[in-house]
């Protein structure tokens, strides 16, 4: 199936390249220079993933990546002139996926839609069901339930839970979780694995301070006890 992506950028000439770059792959983008229009057409239509510039006319980019993140798990790649690491981890606290600096070669955007992309739908047909507890994974739909409920998580999330559930109680190193989930951004990958455990477990209703569920093993990584 033709990609169908969303675009929230203000340089319309960079749009533009980008657009027909992608169009070569048989990527569709649609771009929008106002971030209120593009905020509108996410609510009506759907598309697989939103590529948002922060520096944007009338409203923060980081606002954008929160309001968006509160309704949909759609995938988000930031792609920003900013290059201020606070920026970053706070984009990735929001909900991102992605964060890739400008300037860039439309390639490496190419390859970071289809890593966010692969990692958010799998093709795989055979359906491979992994449960503790309180946690159920069910590859087939791509979904992990918590105490019954369908967990709303974006991919880099899904993938880290999803590793931590099939290593149920054992302890799993930074290096093996940072590889397993695929769309995080080599340059700070290291906090941002932080930033995702946090995130999941917010989502798990625990906190780092007292974690019932994922534990932290200082100076190797991290244990899932359900």
């Amino acid at each position: 199936m033709q990609p169908n992506l969303i675009m929230i950028e203000d340089d319309v000439e960079l749009a533009e390249i980008l657009c027909n770059f992608l169009k070569r792959y048989n990527i569709t983008v649609t771009n929008y220079d106002d971030p209120y229009l593009g905020i509108s057409a996410l609510s009506l239509i759907k598309y697989d993933l939103l590529i948002l510039d922060l520096s944007l006319p009338g409203m923060d980019g980081l606002e954008i990546c929160k309001e968006v993140r509160a309704k949909s798990d759609i995938p988000i790649i930031i792609s920003s002139a900013r290059s201020d690491l606070e920026d970053k981890i706070v984009g990735l606290e929001l909900g991102a996926d992605d964060y890739l600096p400008k300037p860039y070669e439309p390639k490496e955007l190419y390859a970071r839609i289809i890593s966010v992309l692969r990692r958010y739908k799998k093709s795989n047909s055979v359906s491979e069901e992994s449960s503790s507890s309180t946690l159920i994974l069910k590859e087939e739909s791509h979904t992990i339930f918590f105490q019954g409920t369908p967990l709303t998580l974006t991919p880099a999330e899904y993938d880290v839970l999803t590793h931590l559930i099939k290593k149920n109680n054992c302890v799993v190193s930074r290096t093996e979780l940072l590889n397993s989930a695929l769309s995080l951004n080599e340059e700070n990958e290291s906090r941002s694995l932080d930033v995702l455990i946090s995130r999941i477990r917010t989502k798990l209703g625990e906190s780092s301070k007292e974690p019932k569920l994922i534990h932290s093993v200082r100076g190797i990584g991290y244990r899932l006890q359900a």
